[in-house]
């Protein structure tokens, strides 16, 4: 797990992290891998900085991986006030009256959320991290420059309205990657003829993982403090970031041909699929690639 040297631990797994308010996910990400003095890190799924909740963060190896991680479905709690709306989509903007919220209530806006439910199509905002031409839309909007946004398929797996009380609306919504709260929240104030913006903004979710999962900086600090191998218990191995693919295990042989980079045989497969590799010490190695000829080539390696 750890080898220290002064550029940091040879260390590999992931740690969940409860992102807080005002952070930008660069800031925090930072601060971790100070903490746990890692030689290498990376998160995956960024957080605006208004945003608070589950920010994996990958150490070494696990940095490979990362990417399978990011297809995954999201779930949020969002809290929106209706009447108004923002030059942000949310509380950082310039902040105007939109339309009255007086025939407003729990029934329509019910009868509304409906709508949101399924594949619906987005306009990415312009204060988002979405470049053109190199550079961050947000970028170009703090300059006053709104360029024009192709729209983009989305997936509301479910909205579920938690309550309603003097214009704020809080939804526990799940979604597939690459969706924008702050567009479907203004897209539903719209909807409604009254406008919307974004409040507070929490990840709960991330692909398989819960928020009761994850730890604040706060509490990974108190573990540090009472060692480092209490900080090191916290660490997902990379393979748990991978729960839908099948795990193989490899023989002595098959290990040392797969990480030399070729492809071992291995029994028969129906279809081509990823699979997950464990050495014939049972160690995750990395992530192959079966064949309908019962190979399996390698794909994103640990060596």
């Amino acid at each position: 797990m750890s080898g220290r040297n002064k550029k940091g631990r040879e260390i590999d797994g992931v740690v969940l992290l409860d992102k807080s308010v005002g952070n930008t996910s660069n800031h925090s990400l930072q601060r971790v891998k100070r903490l746990f003095e890692a030689k290498k890190a990376g998160h995956t799924g960024s957080l605006d900085p208004l945003a608070s909740g589950l920010l994996p963060i990958c150490f070494g190896q696990a940095t490979k991986v990362a990417q399978y991680l990011l297809d995954g479905d999201k779930r949020y709690f969002v809290v929106a006030k209706l009447g108004q709306i923002s030059s942000t989509g949310d509380i950082e903007g310039d902040i105007e009256s939109f339309g009255s919220t007086n025939n407003i209530d729990k029934t329509s806006i019910r009868a509304i959320l409906t709508q949101f439910v399924g594949e619906i199509d987005q306009i990415p905002p312009m204060y988002s991290a979405l470049k053109r031409n190199g550079i961050p839309l947000y970028k170009l909007a703090r300059k006053g420059i709104e360029v024009e946004r192709e729209s983009r398929a989305v997936t509301i797996h479910k909205i579920n309205m938690l309550g309603y009380t003097e214009e704020m609306l809080s939804l526990d919504v799940c979604c597939s990657k690459g969706t924008y709260i702050r567009t479907l929240v203004e897209d539903i104030g719209k909807a409604l003829g009254c406008g919307g913006h974004v409040i507070e903004l929490r990840r709960t979710g991330f692909a398989h993982f819960d928020i009761v999962e994850s730890k604040t900086y706060e509490q990974l600090l108190e573990l540090k403090k009472e060692s480092i191998e209490s900080l090191d218990s916290v660490l997902l191995g990379a393979h748990d970031m991978l729960p839908g693919i099948e795990s193989v295990y490899l023989d002595a042989k098959q290990t040392t041909d797969i990480k030399l980079g070729r492809k071992v045989q291995y029994g028969s497969f129906n279809k081509i699929n990823k699979v997950k590799l464990f050495d014939n010490n049972q160690n995750f190695i990395g992530i192959g690639q079966t064949s309908l000829l019962g190979e399996i080539l390698p794909r994103r390696l640990f060596v």
